[in-house]
């Protein structure tokens, strides 16, 4: 696709459109929430990655926010490199974590509790429900080190101000002292409790979401239960830099069930079967890049289920898990990004989705 304008949000972040043509326009409808991988040979690499959609669906393009992270190289190359008219592999929108649909008669109580760049998902959801649902009312609870670093900062008070009824906006900020105590720090356990029983009142809340770091997530969805929203209510994506280095390295199994040698893994991929041999301590996605097979994956730390396929024979150990519902590892699908053989041959199918 090609990029329709780049805008400078905060010195570390920077959003992205690109222009959709008409004939292309269903392709990428999306629902708020999902997310786009893009894709872009960096020093001669593959190098994919998701980032959430932050526009509109009503909007005439598409458009996503990137925030630098430390020895990222995709962010990186975004803040530094991408220019108008340029263009870029982009994936069609994916993901789960959505704004349930609602109609024109709907009154419902949304909360957010967003911490850093887990903002962009939810951009997108405040617009959605300020367009599509004019009797209900998005209280948004935004963490940040200071103002200088709140992403979408003006648009949010364009917001606030068109819709004074019916959206609220507050800022928790670590590194900045603000009149109020409770807008200063984190968002913990205890502020939240505060926001929820103070602010929004804790039998309105129709739906939660949740984006941002996972000690974050853990701590809402908690006060959230305890104060009696369903589970199936409250709605979760972990906000980690996926090229920054391991961020899950604190939750993978100590132990590997993984075979210690090579392993024959089959795969199928848009109709077509693929035989190679995976090298030990492999993923199946490395694997398969490896041999140049295009199977389709984008973040590579669990948490997108782009590369989610279906193990038809044998056994993986996965490592980590983000994304998939219980269901769904009970029904014989894996991360083939995280998964590795623990059987010495294995088939895998992308196509039974």
């Amino acid at each position: 696709l090609k990029i329709k304008s780049v805008h400078q949000e905060t010195e570390e972040a920077v959003s992205i459109a690109f222009e959709i043509p008409a004939d292309l326009k269903e392709d990428y409808s999306f629902i708020p929430g999902q997310y786009l991988t893009l894709r872009e040979f960096i020093n001669g690499e593959d190098t994919r990655r998701s980032y959430s959609i932050c526009s509109s669906p009503k909007d005439d393009d598409i458009r996503v926010a990137i925030k630098k992270v430390e020895g990222g190289r995709f962010s990186s190359f975004a803040l530094n490199h991408v220019a108008v008219g340029n263009e870029i592999d982009v994936m069609t929108p994916m993901g789960r974590f959505n704004l349930p649909r609602g109609t024109t008669e709907d009154a419902r109580v949304y909360a957010a509790f967003a911490a850093g760049s887990g903002i962009t998902p939810i951009m997108s959801m405040v617009q959605a429900v300020l367009e599509d649902e004019p009797n209900s009312h998005f209280f948004l609870f935004y963490g940040n080190k200071n103002s200088q670093s709140v992403i979408f900062k003006d648009q949010l008070d364009d917001l606030k101000d068109r819709f004074l009824d019916r959206l609220s906006v507050y800022h928790v900020l670590s590194r900045e002292e603000q009149e109020l105590s409770l807008f200063n720090g984190r968002l913990t356990s205890e502020k939240i409790e505060e926001f929820i029983t103070k602010t929004v009142g804790e039998n309105s809340i129709d739906h939660v979401f949740l984006c941002g770091p996972g000690d974050m997530i853990e701590a809402a969805k908690q006060t959230c239960q305890n104060h009696g929203i369903p589970l199936e209510h409250i709605h979760n994506e972990l906000f980690v830099p996926a090229d920054g280095g391991d961020p899950h390295a604190a939750h993978k199994a100590k132990d590997s069930s993984a075979v210690d040698h090579n392993a024959k893994v089959s795969m199928i991929v848009d109709g077509a079967r693929h035989d190679i041999t995976l090298e030990p301590g492999e993923t199946i996605i490395d694997g398969a890049l490896r041999a140049g097979i295009e199977a389709p994956f984008s973040c590579k730390g669990g948490m997108c289920c782009t590369c989610r396929a279906k193990v038809v024979s044998g056994e993986v150990d996965m490592a980590v898990n983000y994304s998939l519902e219980p269901w769904e590892i009970e029904a014989g699908y894996v991360l083939t990004c995280q998964s590795r053989p623990k059987t010495d041959d294995v088939t895998v199918d992308y196509d039974d989705i």
